[in-house]
């Protein structure tokens, strides 16, 4: 990152003569007469790991409900590669290449492993309703394309051998790595997780680290993440930018966000320590 930029802390220096992948602009939203996020700022480089954190509350998931499209922005613009998602919805800001995961599991737990990946691939998925219909050979040369692919996206994360489990019967640990490789399923160009470390322990969390960081390297996509665990976020991630009732309060590095005094106060109260790391 280079000191000074206007867009820094998240255009790190591999990504700075590269376009954004993300651009939020002024984004915010109102509900009634309450503003839940106002004035949120963000640049995020094409293979960038950043943060975003905040104390419960502060409007993390609103943001991120507001990126995928799920609420629609009362002003403000988000870009995608160049592209204004402006009036999209959730599918079509999918298909351009936003993939989320969630803070509740969100697997479709009577249907398998393999079953869960194949609904991430719908956007490769190019047979019509005829074929589908009728089971033409089409149909069977994409299915048959799909589970290979499927296959090959578990087999990273070393899960090709519970293909055929139910997704429920999965540990905690597992069913979280299932839901980001549904995620990748869909070809993102920017990967959104919303507290993947919620419920893990630490030895989950460690590995959830290393494949964040594994994801980030394997697809060369951005990664936006959610997360409290303050050892995950000042481990892997290259800038943070901390919220604060539904604003931007502090953006830089990790040992920068960590000693900031707005962040401090934000977490724990003025004359509070800095947030552990």
């Amino acid at each position: 990152m280079r000191p000074g930029d206007p867009r820094a802390p998240f255009i790190p220096d591999r990504d700075y003569d590269k376009s954004p992948v993300m651009q939020c602009v002024g984004l915010g939203i109102d509900f009634g007469g309450l503003t839940a996020v106002d004035d949120f700022n963000i640049s995020v480089g094409p293979t960038e790991i950043c943060g975003l954190i905040g104390p419960n509350g502060a409007g993390k998931t609103t943001v991120f409900n507001l990126l995928t499209k799920v609420y629609q922005p009362s002003r403000g613009t988000i870009l995608i590669n160049g592209k204004d998602t402006a009036r999209l919805n959730t599918i079509a800001a999918n298909k351009l290449g936003l993939a989320r995961t969630f803070q509740n599991i969100r697997l479709f737990q009577n249907m398998t492993v393999l079953e869960n990946v194949l609904v991430g691939l719908h956007n490769e998925m190019n047979y019509g309703l005829t074929k589908a219909i009728f089971r033409l050979p089409g149909y069977w040369r994409a299915e048959k394309i799909a589970k290979e692919r499927a296959r090959e996206l578990l087999s990273i994360f070393d899960m090709e051998d519970t293909a055929n489990y139910k997704a429920g019967s999965l540990p905690y640990g597992s069913q979280r790595r299932l839901e980001i490789v549904r995620a990748l399923a869909t070809n993102p160009v920017i990967l959104l997780l919303d507290e993947p470390a919620a419920g893990m322990n630490p030895a989950e969390t460690e590995e959830l680290m290393e494949n964040i960081q594994k994801i980030n390297k394997t697809f060369q996509i951005a990664i936006l993440l959610i997360e409290h665990d303050m050892k995950l976020v000042m481990g892997i991630c290259e800038g943070i930018a901390a919220l604060n009732y539904g604003r931007v309060i502090a953006k830089g590095t990790p040992a920068e966000i960590q000693s900031n005094p707005k962040v401090i106060e934000a977490y724990l109260g003025t004359g509070g320590g800095k947030p552990d790391a």
